[in-house]
């Protein structure tokens, strides 16, 4: 099971940090991601990492602005967000993924079957 925290009401150009929680090993894990939705959208993905690559992939609307990190001690990986946008607005989602994948899929949702229970995230202008 997963559970995310950190989401909330932010202006313009601020900052959050999510979290998610996993009951077991990130170590786990092939895959460790954070996945968006916003009302009338489809779910995209926005950050991931794949243990079998050794590689982090960032969905291009944020790069250089979001970060993903993770704390295997802790078994939480986090979502770093700045310079937040409006367009960032959305439920946040974290995912993960046991099976190894080849790392194409790790901004796919459809590679995922375990998922937290999202975050809201607003944006003020």
């Amino acid at each position: 099971q997963l559970q995310a925290s950190g989401g909330g009401l932010v202006q313009a150009g601020g900052s959050l940090r999510l979290s998610c929680t996993a009951s077991g090993s990130l170590l786990d894990y092939s895959l460790i991601a954070w996945f968006r939705q916003a009302p009338g959208k489809e779910r995209e993905g926005v950050s991931c990492v794949s243990r079998g690559s050794g590689s982090t992939y960032y969905t291009s609307s944020v790069r250089g602005r979001f970060t993903i990190s993770r704390d295997n001690a802790k078994n939480t990986f986090y979502l770093q967000m700045n310079s937040l946008k409006p367009e960032d607005t959305a439920v946040y989602f974290c995912a993960v993924r046991a099976v190894r994948v080849p790392s194409s899929y790790c901004l796919n949702s459809i590679a995922y079957v375990n998922w937290g229970q999202g975050t809201q995230v607003t944006v003020s202008s």
